[in-house]
C-alpha cells in the first residue's frame, strides 16, 4: 500500500481522501446514490435526495468480501443499520450527509464527483471527528471501502476487507499526528 494513497487530516477532526475512479461520474455517482450499487461497496438501505431528509444505511460487512469481521468489530458480523440526513445532494457534482446519526451536530461526510476524461475524481472529506481514536477508525473505514469500490468498479473481486482494514489502521496510525 503505498502511503502517498492515505488520506490526510487538513484541520483537526477533518479527513481528506482523493481517489480517482475507474468511470465516468455518471456510474460513480450511481454507486452512492442506488441502495443496491451502494451495497456492494459500503451500505445499501434507502436514499433520499432533498435536503434534511433522513434515510437509512444498512451495513453488511460481510457481504463486501466475504471475510468475516474480527472478534474486535464483532457488531459488524450481522447487519448494522444508521439513520443519516442529506445536508446537500447536488446529482453529478455534490452529496453530503450526517454520519452515525441524522442529528445536525453528528459528524458529516461529503463526496465531491469531477468527470476527468473517462474517470471521476472523488473528494471524500469527513469533518467533525470527536478524536483520533474515531479519525483512525473512519480513515481505515473509508479506505477500506473506497478500495471495495475500486475493485468493484473494475469488475475484480474485492479484496479482504477486514485484512485492508487492519493494514490501514496501523498505516493510519503511523500516519496522523497523537
Amino acid at each position: 500500500m503505498a502511503k502517498s494513497h492515505l488520506g490526510t487530516l487538513i484541520e483537526p477532526g477533518t479527513l481528506r481522501m482523493e481517489r480517482t475512479l475507474p468511470a465516468p461520474v455518471e456510474r460513480v455517482w450511481a454507486y452512492f446514490v442506488d441502495p443496491g450499487k451502494r451495497a456492494a461497496w459500503l451500505a445499501g438501505g434507502t436514499m433520499a435526495e432533498e435536503p434534511g431528509s433522513v434515510f437509512e444505511l444498512r451495513f453488511d460487512h460481510t457481504r463486501l468480501s466475504g471475510e468475516v469481521a474480527p472478534e474486535r468489530f464483532a457488531a459488524c458480523r450481522s447487519p448494522i443499520l444508521q439513520k443519516s440526513r442529506i445536508v446537500e445532494f447536488e446529482p453529478l457534482k455534490r452529496l453530503t450527509i450526517s454520519w452515525g446519526s441524522e442529528s445536525a451536530t453528528a459528524s458529516e461526510v461529503s463526496f465531491e464527483f469531477t468527470q476527468e476524461g473517462d474517470t471521476t475524481r472523488l473528494v471524500l472529506t469527513h469533518r467533525r471527528l470527536p478524536d483520533r481514536k474515531d479519525t483512525l477508525s473512519v480513515a481505515s473505514g473509508w479506505h477500506a471501502h473506497l478500495d471495495v469500490l475500486d475493485d468493484v468498479l473494475h469488475g475484480r473481486k474485492p479484496r479482504g476487507f477486514w485484512t485492508q482494514h487492519a493494514a490501514l489502521e496501523k498505516a493510519y496510525d503511523e500516519r496522523l499526528p497523537g
